[in-house]
């Protein structure tokens, strides 16, 4: 089973990462507000995302992607130019 460490944004421009092992579902419980951290700040938007074959490394992205140096990274190299704010 494949793990993903994904980016939503949202239209105000806010981020959003995560993990999952279900892309699809995951982004419409965003969208449907089931998730209480991004519940106020829907409708989001998947914008990235990268495969892992373990829940570890993909959990080891996302606090790096979450990091200062991550978040420099996530919008210099991850999310297009246009999206970023």
């Amino acid at each position: 089973m494949w793990h993903y460490t994904y980016i939503l944004e949202n239209n105000r421009g806010y981020q959003y990462v995560g993990i999952t092992n279900d892309l699809k579902d995951r982004i419409s419980r965003h969208n449907r507000g089931e998730i209480s951290s991004t519940s106020k700040y829907k409708p989001w938007k998947l914008i990235n995302f990268t495969a892992f074959p373990t829940r570890e490394m993909a959990a080891d992205y996302e606090k790096y992607l979450k990091s200062g140096s991550g978040t420099h990274f996530r919008h210099k190299r991850l999310v297009p130019k246009k999206l970023a704010k």
